[in-house]
């Protein structure tokens, strides 16, 4: 048998193996293909039964640094295209290492009170960056759909106070139905925050005004008036991930206002368009919303797990998430248990990674990497309008450019079916890594530029390969 006990003396060579496979994995990213041919191969090879007698760390990590530099998609590197996921900026991979190192729980202030203080210096520092008041309360959580959990909980706990019930003491006995309103826009993260939390995921009225799903105000508008003061919840998205479509905010806050409803803003990606005066307009309201949500392993490039969820009043925070055990000491405003502010009892140190991006590049080297993002997305779109064989679907509002192709020839109603086999032909190539969605009721693609590393030789060759393999596929079907 081998206790880990007995294996302390390998922790230095461990730790050298996995540096040096790692600098070697990164140091392939712009030559590998996004989608290796190994990609689902490799790991049942690795189950099996669970052996009784371990090999030991070292053939442990050797085995496991073969299998995943091999099988590993290039999600680190800037082709890849097919959902909004940054890659890991130098000081927050570095931060990522030393966060397991160091093993801290940020749960309780007690265990950790440097982990606890840097997660107020990083909510602190987000909000700056993101321009929302000093004053609102936040936590960091796993991701986006955590981060809109935690906005909801407080939208939820909120609204059953206006009914005079502690909704997280008594549950929902003798409240009404929860409304909540929100656009076509509105993302899959949120709607499943919502059946968490026992609202509902069907609980949403969508009210819209075209065939792509943007907010119809004026609908909006008549149904808060139906419900004549009585309270509600308007989910409000801040780039939409198929086109970066986004709700106008600022009318939305207005409306609520004026008829008493909660306003939570699903910013995954959308939030750092703050950061450019040149997109700024596109969240205008966002310091006047009542929660929001982003995500840190999107624009701010740390390593998954990571979101922000930031909400104006922050004792919503305390009285959803809070709880009680003998061993539970200490906390409070200056000291805070985040484990009675969040879903998360035991956390780790989240604020190492996203303090040490910040404090490495700061507001002026993500609104510089930010803009040039948005200059990359409009490259694509010009190659696509230039294109005669590729149509564009939507304007470019941020980071996402949605198009189809649509090449000489081939009827309107066969169409959805080519993009949907060059789609997964891209994918099965995995020289760039994009996939398809629906948009207006087309099948279409949507990349998403959000990873640090992403050059125009990227974006170039993204729109190189789709068309290239779309041209395969119309030969092969003609030679049928």
């Amino acid at each position: 048998m081998t206790d880990p006990i007995d294996q302390l003396s390998d922790v230095d060579e461990a730790l050298n193996l996995v540096h040096e496979a790692a600098s070697r994995f990164l140091a392939s990213l712009p030559e590998r293909p996004v989608r290796p041919p190994s990609a689902e191969l490799i790991a049942p090879t690795l189950g099996g039964t669970l052996p009784e007698d371990g090999d030991g760390t070292l053939a442990a990590v050797r085995e496991l640094i073969d299998a995943g530099t091999d099988a590993a998609i290039g999600s680190a590197g800037g082709r890849f295209f097919h959902f909004v996921v940054g890659g890991a900026t130098p000081a927050a991979l570095a931060a990522e290492w030393l966060t397991a190192a160091l093993d801290q729980n940020t749960g309780m202030w007690a265990a950790s009170p440097f982990g606890a203080g840097m997660e107020v210096v990083a909510v602190d520092w987000l909000k700056q960056l993101f321009g929302l008041p000093a004053s609102w309360g936040g936590v960091l959580v796993t991701g986006g759909t955590m981060a809109n959990y935690v906005g909801l909980t407080a939208a939820r706990r909120w609204w059953a106070l206006q009914h005079d019930v502690d909704i997280d003491e008594d549950g929902w006995t003798g409240l009404p139905c929860l409304p909540v309103f929100g656009s076509g826009l509105i993302h899959a993260s949120s709607v499943k925050a919502l059946g968490m939390l026992g609202i509902g995921r069907r609980c949403v009225t969508t009210l819209t005004r075209d065939s792509v799903g943007r907010i119809d105000l004026e609908a909006l508008e008549s149904a808060l008036e139906s419900l004549r003061g009585a309270p509600a919840v308007i989910v409000a998205t801040a780039g939409e991930p198929n086109a970066g479509d986004f709700d106008p905010v600022r009318k939305i806050v207005d409306l609520a206002r004026a008829h008493n409803a909660w306003v939570h803003v699903d910013g995954a990606f959308g939030l750092f368009a703050r950061l450019s005066p040149s997109t700024s307009d596109l969240v205008a309201g966002l310091d006047e919303a009542d929660s929001a949500a982003s995500d840190g392993h999107k624009w701010l490039n740390v390593p998954h797990d990571c979101g922000f969820a930031f909400v104006r009043d922050e004792g919503l925070l305390r009285g959803a998430f809070g709880s009680s055990a003998a061993y539970y000491v200490g906390g409070g405003v200056d000291q805070p248990n985040f484990a009675l502010m969040a879903p998360e009892s035991s956390r780790k140190a989240r604020a190492f990674a996203v303090w040490a991006t910040l404090r490495a590049y700061g507001r002026g080297g993500y609104q510089a990497m930010v803009e040039r993002h948005v200059g990359l997305a409009k490259r694509v779109a010009q190659r696509v309008d230039e294109a005669d064989d590729l149509e564009r679907l939507a304007d470019v509002q941020l980071n996402v450019v949605c198009f189809r192709y649509r090449p000489a020839g081939v009827p309107e109603d066969e169409l959805d079916g080519l993009n949907q086999r060059l789609g997964e032909a891209v994918l099965a190539d995995g020289r760039v890594y994009v996939g398809t969605t629906t948009y207006g009721g087309r099948v279409a693609f949507r990349p998403a530029i959000v990873n640090y590393r992403s050059t125009e030789a990227d974006v170039d060759l993204l729109i190189d390969v789709i068309r290239e393999l779309g041209a395969s596929l119309v030969m092969a079907q003609h030679h049928r």
